[in-house]
């Protein structure tokens, strides 16, 4: 054992030193932290499975052997006392230590274990994911997870989440965000509404057509670029559906609905079977950004270290993306 991993080791393990009624103080105080950053006793319940009664005994004993009063409880608020905000800082170190110390004293080398917690967006989460999810199951068989399909940007330390792909814009700038891929988007309709409306001969004649939109990236405004051109052409639009959802969109186009923008690996099936019409290919949207977000922190566990490279490796070598940079701005 090295020299700085003993140190550790001394300091960490008083820390796990039972108390009379048994109870493990590094599992208190994960416990602590569970309540603090989910917001209730019922939020850390659910989050560590086991149950709220279980929890409550956890916090007591970690009052009882601090000699201190942690939260105070209401029947509709939570608040920390001075006292637990103090405690709260450390424990989160300690905690952090201890995950450290393991990870140190097992070997860089060793395989994770345990759950990671990911969020996606639901579309691209439950169909161009699931390969990176496979491979990384199959490199580290010890490892389990809990995939979650949602597209709004998660409440990481609340909802103990450990990572989360995004994709478009970034909302929160307090986040670590690596760029991962680009997902093309393409313009599409389908047979029966250009049977109704006429061929679409030049870009300006797609202001002409009925529009759906897919609310989380355009709603009242479409915005397209010319690749070999660099021109922009740009016009508003009345939807006739809106909605968050890819699938809903890809339907409704295919229902002959409406023109709409779609994630190419979305409907290139359909277009290769005539089903939907790819119009003006020369003319496309700007790729959407795909990210890989996680919470800034002093340690990070071999779970989330390892599904990190290996998302990044494999994340451009995903059908319907390409490496990041291609675009235009």
């Amino acid at each position: 054992m090295v020299a700085s991993a003993r140190v550790k080791l001394l300091y960490v393990t008083r820390m796990r030193t039972n108390n009379s009624s048994g109870s493990d103080r590094i599992e208190l105080m994960r416990t602590f932290v569970r309540i603090v950053e989910s917001g209730s006793l019922s939020n850390a319940a659910a989050q560590m499975a086991t149950t709220q009664p279980t929890i409550s005994r956890r916090l007591q004993a970690l009052e009882q052997q601090l000699g201190v009063k942690l939260i105070l409880r209401t029947t509709h608020a939570m608040k920390l006392t001075d006292d637990g905000e103090r405690c709260y800082a450390h424990a989160r170190k300690l905690i952090e230590q201890w995950y450290a110390l393991e990870d140190e004293l097992r070997g860089a080398g060793d395989e994770p274990v345990g759950t990671l917690r990911v969020r996606a967006p639901h579309a691209f989460g439950q169909d161009q994911l699931i390969a990176p999810l496979t491979t990384y199951l199959k490199r580290y068989p010890e490892m389990s997870v809990d995939w979650m399909l949602n597209d709004r940007t998660p409440d990481f330390i609340a909802e103990d989440i450990d990572c989360a792909v995004h994709v478009g814009t970034l909302t929160d700038p307090n986040m670590v965000a690596v760029l991962l891929a680009e997902i093309p988007r393409i313009v599409i309709a389908a047979p029966s509404l250009l049977a109704r409306h006429g061929a679409v001969g030049e870009v300006r004649d797609l202001a002409t057509l009925p529009w759906l939109a897919l609310s989380t990236f355009y709603r009242n405004e479409v915005t397209l670029h010319h690749d070999a051109e660099g021109e922009t052409y740009q016009f508003g639009i009345t939807p006739k559906l809106a909605t968050d959802s890819l699938y809903a969109l890809r339907n409704a186009v295919l229902s002959g609905l409406g023109a709409a923008i779609s994630s190419s690996w979305m409907v290139q099936d359909d277009i290769a079977q005539g089903r939907l019409v790819n119009l003006l290919p020369q003319w496309r949207a700007k790729s959407l950004p795909v990210y890989l977000v996680y919470p800034y922190a002093s340690y990070y566990p071999a779970r989330l270290r390892k599904f990190m490279a290996l998302i990044r490796e494999v994340m451009p070598t995903v059908a319907g993306t390409r490496p990041p940079g291609g675009d235009w701005e």
